[in-house]
C-alpha cells in the first residue's frame, strides 16, 4: 500500500488536560509492544486556534465533541466522533464513546487500542 503520510498533519490535544503532561506508563506499556514510542509525548489542551485550524476533528466521546462544538459551532461538519468510523464488524455503533482508560488495567488499555486502531483505518480509507 502506497504512504500517504506526507499528506496530513495528526495533532493530539485534550479538553481536560493541562499542557505538558507526559504519557501514562501503562500507555507508554500498550504502545511499546505496538512498536510505538511515545515517551517524548506530552499532553495539550485544545485550544479554540487549533480547532479553527483543523480540517476534521476526531474525539474518543461524545462529551468532547459538545464541549468542543459550544465554543466553536462553525466546526459543527468538521468533528466526529471516532466510532462513526469503526467497523460495524465489532458491534460498535457510531454513537459510541471510547471510554478513557486512564486508571483501568493493562487489559482495558489494549481494548481500548483495539477500538482505536480499528476507527483510525476506517478514517483513513475515508479519506
Amino acid at each position: 500500500m502506497e504512504s500517504r503520510s506526507d499528506e496530513f498533519r495528526v495533532v493530539s490535544a485534550g479538553i481536560s488536560t493541562m499542557d505538558g503532561f507526559p504519557a501514562s506508563p501503562e500507555t507508554i506499556e500498550v504502545m511499546k509492544s505496538e512498536g510505538i514510542d511515545v515517551t517524548s509525548h506530552r499532553s495539550r489542551q485544545l485550544t479554540p486556534d487549533m480547532v479553527h485550524a483543523a480540517d476534521k476533528i476526531f474525539v474518543m466521546e461524545k462529551a468532547h465533541k459538545d464541549w468542543i462544538l459550544r465554543f466553536a459551532p462553525e466546526a459543527k461538519n468538521n468533528v466526529f466522533l471516532m466510532t462513526e468510523f469503526h467497523s460495524l464488524d465489532y458491534g460498535i455503533s457510531g454513537e459510541a464513546d471510547i471510554p478513557d482508560p486512564i486508571r483501568m488495567s493493562d487489559s482495558f488499555y489494549r481494548n481500548v487500542l483495539i477500538v482505536i486502531r480499528n476507527c483510525i483505518k476506517k478514517i483513513i480509507e475515508s479519506l
